[in-house]
């Protein structure tokens, strides 16, 4: 059996821990140079007279919307002419590739503190969402509830059973619910469900313990609104608020018109309230199956696995159900990290694995009275889901560990789309305040 998180992760539907022993606890990210992630990519080529400026972005304490946002607004440019490949957590110092479809003289607009651009060129294709292998990450653990020789132990055991495994519960981590307010599943739920105005009240209103007396006090100001916003209101929120700010002005000038005032929000943004949504479907699932003791690295049938290239990337266009005929050549393929278990992130393709965990699956979703066409969402197209695989189990690649006086340090490779906090949950089982 599993080890059961008795955590406020629970809530974002990670219910297990793999590893089966206390944890160091501690404390991610005291500072921004406690957590350095480098994106790792194939450049765009170079071509002189592309369209498209590549540079290289380095960051210290910047959410990655917040980035996009501000760096349009330096370079008096449509943030929609912003390119990256994946959104970097805001505490900590990150390096990636970043496309700007403008004249590479107007980086030289950007003048805010914690910003480096480094050496860029011009291509004629810009950097998309995705565009990446994977993120090389140095953490950094401090505060930790016992002394550094206990602390070695627990790592080291738990690296042993990790390494032995294959990897680690593949859980969408805390990032995708929002760290200090877990909140963008639940107004991607309210999306999914038709309430639109539900989900801007989610966003405007939902109160948290882990934020400042000014944005509570404002949060409880708009909510006293009910619904007739004003400039005054608009006004006295802090700039922290920044997307509902963007929410509150668009129902001041088109009142009630609530699928306006979320299309006036980033598209990826936009996009991640869904996504959440389902990535807290497929936490449950994957939390069921560690519950019912199904093997993380070994498929049983019914289930559905994905073939990987030869960099580890999953081919999710080519999905195989495990058979009482093929199982024996799909355990080689798994076991030699040419293919994955993956579960299904439910959405409006409607996919679902066979066997045990289809039953799994399909309960979860009938459970949660949904159909595969409540994620076409009208007037929102970039809240439509049409739903993909997520391998169940991810692998570490380049693992090391270090022991200081007062702390202990973790570098690895993760391969794009997971989460380098699911890996260090295992590690200090802490509350997600403090990832």
């Amino acid at each position: 059996m599993y080890r059961v998180c008795n955590t406020a992760e629970r809530d974002i539907g990670m219910l297990y821990y793999m590893t089966d022993r206390d944890g160091t606890g501690g404390r991610l990210k005291k500072s921004a140079e406690d957590f350095i992630v480098t994106e790792v990519s194939d450049k765009p080529p170079v071509i002189e007279d592309g369209k498209f400026t590549i540079a290289e972005i380095t960051t210290k304490n910047w959410e990655t919307n917040r980035l996009i946002r501000l760096l349009a607004r330096a370079m008096r440019i449509s943030r929609e002419r912003i390119g990256f490949a994946g959104t970097k957590d805001k505490r900590a110092i990150t390096t990636q590739l970043m496309s700007f479809e403008c004249d590479p003289s107007r980086l030289d607009e950007v003048t805010f503190n914690d910003i480096t651009i480094g050496s860029y060129y011009k291509s004629n294709r810009p950097i998309r969402m995705g565009d990446l292998k994977g993120n090389r990450f140095s953490i950094t653990v401090r505060d930790m509830e016992s002394d550094i020789s206990a602390c070695s132990e627990t790592v080291k055991q738990s690296v042993d059973e990790i390494v032995q495994t294959g990897g680690f519960p593949n859980y969408f981590g805390v990032q995708r619910f929002g760290t200090s307010r877990p909140v963008t599943h639940i107004v991607g739920e309210k999306i999914v469900r038709g309430d639109i105005k539900g989900a801007v009240d989610t966003y405007l209103f939902h109160p948290s313990e882990n934020e400042g007396e000014e944005v509570t006090n404002a949060r409880d100001a708009l909510r006293r609104c009910n619904g007739s916003y004003t400039t005054e209101i608009f006004e006295v929120m802090p700039k922290i608020m920044g997307f509902e700010k963007v929410l509150v002005e668009h129902l001041i000038r088109k009142p009630d018109d609530y699928i306006g005032a979320i299309s006036e929000m980033p598209s990826n943004l936009q996009m991640m309230f869904t996504h959440a949504y389902q990535s807290y479907l497929y936490n449950l699932m994957l939390s069921k199956r560690m519950e019912k003791e199904l093997p993380l690295n070994a498929p049983i049938v019914g289930d559905t696995v994905i073939p990987m290239d030869i960099n580890g990337v999953p081919d999710h266009d080519g999905p195989v159900t495990v058979t009482s005929k093929n199982i024996k050549l799909v355990e080689r393929q798994v076991q030699k990290n040419r293919a994955a278990i993956a579960i299904t992130v439910f959405g409006s393709d409607g996919m679902f694995s066979e066997g045990e965990m289809g039953e799994i699956e399909r309960k979860i979703i009938s459970e949660a009275n949904l159909t595969k066409d409540d994620f076409i969402v009208p007037g929102l197209a970039h809240c439509s889901a049409k739903g993909n695989w997520r391998e169940i189990l991810c692998p570490v690649h380049d693992l090391t560990t270090k022991f200081n006086d007062d702390s202990y340090e973790l570098s690895f490779f993760l391969t794009k789309g997971n989460y380098a906090t699911c890996l260090m949950r295992e590690f200090l089982k802490a509350e997600m305040t403090r990832y």
